[in-house]
């Protein structure tokens, strides 16, 4: 069930308003000199692994973090629960956030290198972009309080997020429609992820994220 929402929480980071509208310049960065397709592809590729190394090391040490704070996992999960609620209100508008801010400088990727360097800069320049949804899932992984499930989460992570950049870098002309309609629909899209968050938090803060899993193992 974790791994689940870890997912989800990329794939909703991958239309979040101030990185949707930004994609199809990230593309054509991918594509710079490229004369064909999977050449763009490759780069994608290569970028999306960038960030879900920083992105993996970041889960390894909540984890590792979780692990020794093991013995007071009660105030951890509170904490930690938390905190997400506060992210879902940012979403919601209820508070303001003003570190959460979108990434808006690129650079020219002109290798399948370049590309791997520029998704480990770009995981940093992300996190106040996308900070609610990793956030929930750093939080997560420290109340996990294992370390290798704490890099297992945020690779999932990763992978809700990076998969639809590879997708886009293929298929960006066809795409276009339903980016459209994504962007014209960011005020429902922040409402249920306000309270997608909002729900995370509580049962992180209640210590219920271990029940619920359990019904669904």
């Amino acid at each position: 069930m974790q791994y689940l929402i870890t997912f989800l929480e990329g794939m909703i980071s991958f239309i979040s308003p101030c990185m949707l509208p930004m994609l199809p310049l990230y593309i054509s960065y991918f594509a710079g000199h490229a004369d064909k397709k999977h050449h763009t592809l490759l780069r994608a590729g290569s970028f999306v692994l960038g960030f879900t190394v920083v992105f993996c090391l970041l889960g390894l040490f909540a984890g590792t973090l979780g692990a020794v704070l093991a013995s007071w996992s009660t105030v951890v999960n509170i904490v930690c629960g938390l905190i997400v609620v506060i992210f879902g209100l940012h979403y919601l508008e209820v508070i303001h956030l003003p570190f959460f801010k979108g990434m808006q400088n690129t650079h020219e990727i002109t290798s399948i290198f370049s590309a791997f360097v520029f998704g480990v800069i770009y995981s940093v320049s992300l996190t106040p972009c996308v900070g609610a949804f990793l956030g929930s899932a750093l939080m997560m992984a420290s109340t996990s309080g294992k370390a290798l499930q704490g890099l297992l989460l945020l690779g999932t992570y990763s992978l809700g997020l990076g998969v639809p950049f590879l997708i886009s870098a293929v298929l960006i002309d066809q795409l276009q429609g339903a980016f459209g309609f994504i962007k014209s629909h960011y005020r429902v899209i922040n409402l249920v992820s306000g309270i997608f968050l909002i729900v995370i938090g509580i049962m992180m803060a209640l210590g219920l994220m271990n029940t619920v899993m359990a019904w669904f193992s």
